[in-house]
């Protein structure tokens, strides 16, 4: 059966997705790229567990824990936890301590553990009790804004935010983009076109980066690289 997910967009400005899934005779998949700090938390055999992911620059072969059901939130761009550096959390991730179905402990506190229909309501605790935070710099340049600082300033802040560069966070961001294009179906030079790569070598190469999938496999089989959504957030 392998991985059954489901994602949904958020609609709190904290929350870029929320994902569920459950593992079915599989061991290991592909972990992907990503700029996020995830949580996850998820159940094999009635043991609760939880953790935080980091941004990941590349991509990797992640174990799988068979039969085991997950809760993902993917934060927003930009989000971190006040009491862990995101530069610490990158390609890594941080297991949270006394987990159980009912609550998870972050940051000194013991939490609710959530399901998919309450994640946002978790996120937006976190957010009060200040667990959570952003730098409204760099919320400003994501949404376009030109900033009242240098760009020295910015990239400083961005990589104390994100744990990358702003270029980075482009780059990956716009790989993925490219990958979920090429999974619905659309053509491979018209995809390089539309995201400003230089031809479609370029367009695989950047894909393999990312997806840890052969490059051409990238332009000429993307129906077998539809999850995008798993640990690396």
């Amino acid at each position: 059966m392998g991985l059954q997910f489901e994602t949904r967009r958020s609609d709190s400005p904290w929350v870029d997705a929320v994902w569920t899934c459950a593992s079915e005779r599989v061991t290991a998949m592909t972990s992907v790229a990503g700029v996020r700090l995830g949580l996850v938390f998820w159940e094999q055999c009635g043991r609760a567990h939880a953790d935080v992911t980091g941004p990941g620059t590349r991509a990797g072969t992640a174990p799988v824990p068979e039969g085991a059901t997950f809760t993902g939130i993917e934060l927003a761009v930009g989000t971190s936890l006040r009491a862990v550096p995101t530069a610490a959390l990158v390609d890594g991730g941080v297991v949270l301590p006394d987990t159980t179905r009912r609550a998870f402990r972050l940051d000194g506190a013991r939490w609710p553990t959530p399901g998919p229909d309450d994640a946002e309501s978790l996120v937006e605790r976190l957010v009060r009790a200040g667990i959570l935070v952003r730098d409204p710099l760099v919320a400003e340049v994501l949404g376009g804004h030109g900033p009242a600082a240098s760009g020295r300033t910015v990239e400083r802040r961005f990589r104390a935010a994100t744990g990358l560069t702003r270029g980075g966070i482009r780059q990956i961001e716009r790989a993925r983009t490219a990958a979920e294009m090429l999974a619905a179906g659309d053509r491979a030079a018209d995809v390089a076109a539309g995201l400003g790569y230089f031809d479609e070598p370029h367009l695989a190469g950047r894909c393999a980066a990312t997806s840890d999938a052969p490059p051409g496999s990238c332009v000429t089989a993307p129906a077998a690289r539809s999850d995008w959504t798993w640990l690396s957030a």
